[in-house]
């Protein structure tokens, strides 16, 4: 039999034990945010009958991970968030209360180039208001957007804020190429925007347009909204330079950038009216935006605002020898049940110094030792693995010390 690669496939990842906390740190961390706005969650299916993304995405359409299922039916993996969701409110619009807040945390897929904080699969975490058509539900989400950030303790994030109904009079491609100014540069756009049938006159007269475009009273509301909620007005601006190069973006749209962190701006958002309208005929307002919590993650890590993750646990208890096994299962019993994180070795043949090595490989911060001596006089030792002490105490005594 031929020996398989054991390696993941370009642009999907395994996460082990210290990331995967990192990660699952963050995820808390942002639902607990979405929650306290009042949010609540959502989930919908990995795989999706392909014509709801089609005509929805723009340029992105080619991207898709699409394919004929067993059923001889195309379907395509979750491109992003608001149009699964677009289609669960067309699909139990009766059901639904309005305004609909919800949010979202589930991979995506999309076979894009791999690079610096962009994957092909990716978790993706949107929040959104559906059934609510006025700037304010816009400004709504736009703080919402920039308070996560506030609260995960980033010092220079800024969201930066403009309007597609300011863009109305340009096409597509247009757009598509002055969303991408901050990469590419002036020249590049106009040779995009040229490249894409749109005469070299007319680029520049698209681009100057946008570079001179001033705030509707939808931008203007929004950026009140931020004032009055207590944002400091160094952290939002109007920026017309922002376009999003999703077709079915329809009225104001953001990003969030970090200055501090090079890997590109960290969270999108939009109004999209059209989209439920669109997959059932229901017109049914919505805005929102959708997190990129890679780069999220990896601007929190360079810039030092994650914890220490080495372990979960909290309590390393040992088995001193197999007769003393049930002993080492009471104490683990009592600890989980106060709450307490509990490891114990899975192997009741295996000495001592190793069971204490293995504690300090994984950075369990206690470890606890019921030896024939501990039995005997209704004792516990407990050592600290970080000072070395060592203590002999009783069962309320030890959960005191480890609850610390």
């Amino acid at each position: 039999m031929k020996k398989v690669i054991p390696q993941a496939l370009k642009g999907f990842r395994d996460f082990l034990p210290e990331e995967a906390m990192k990660r699952q740190w963050l995820k808390n961390k942002i639902i607990e945010v979405f929650e306290l706005w009042g949010y609540e969650p959502l989930e919908t299916p990995t795989l999706e009958p392909l014509e709801i993304f089609v005509g929805q995405i723009g340029e992105g359409e080619k991207l898709f991970y699409k394919f004929k299922d067993f059923g001889g039916r195309d379907v395509a993996l979750r491109y992003d968030q608001s149009v699964p969701t677009s289609r669960v409110i067309a699909n139990y619009y009766s059901k639904l209360t309005f305004p609909f807040k919800r949010y979202q945390i589930q991979s995506a897929y999309r076979a894009d180039k791999p690079q610096k904080g962009r994957y092909r699969e990716f978790l993706q975490c949107d929040a959104d208001i559906f059934g609510v058509p006025g700037a304010v539900a816009d400004a709504e989400t736009i703080a919402l957007s920039l308070d996560i950030y506030r609260r995960l303790n980033f010092k220079d994030v800024q969201v930066l804020i403009s309007d597609r109904a300011l863009l109305k009079d340009m096409p597509y491609d247009a757009i598509v190429a002055i969303d991408k100014i901050k990469k590419i540069g002036k020249d590049d756009v106009l040779k995009e925007m040229t490249d894409s049938g749109i005469s070299l006159s007319q680029a520049k007269e698209y681009l100057e347009k946008a570079e001179n475009i001033k705030p509707n009273e939808t931008i203007k509301t929004i950026l009140e909204y931020l004032k009055d909620y207590g944002f400091e007005q160094g952290c939002y601006k109007f920026d017309p330079s922002i376009a999003r190069s999703f077709s079915y973006s329809s009225g104001p749209i953001w990003e969030i950038i970090v200055p501090s962190y090079a890997g590109g701006s960290v969270l999108g958002g939009e109004r999209y009216d059209k989209v439920v309208g669109s997959i059932s005929g229901i017109d049914v307002a919505a805005t929102g935006f959708a997190l990129g919590f890679d780069r999220t993650l990896e601007a929190a890590d360079e810039l030092g605002l994650l914890p220490t993750f080495k372990t979960t646990s909290k309590v390393l208890v040992t088995i001193f020898s197999p007769e003393l096994l049930e002993k080492s299962l009471d104490v683990v019993g009592k600890l989980r049940n106060q709450g307490l994180n509990t490891d114990i070795y899975p192997d009741n043949n295996i000495k001592l110094d190793k069971q204490l090595k293995y504690a300090d490989q994984k950075g369990i911060p206690y470890v606890v030792i019921i030896g024939p001596d501990e039995v005997k006089n209704n004792l516990i030792t407990v050592k600290n693995m970080k000072t070395k002490e060592q203590k002999t105490v009783s069962k309320e005594e030890l959960i005191n010390i480890v609850r610390v």
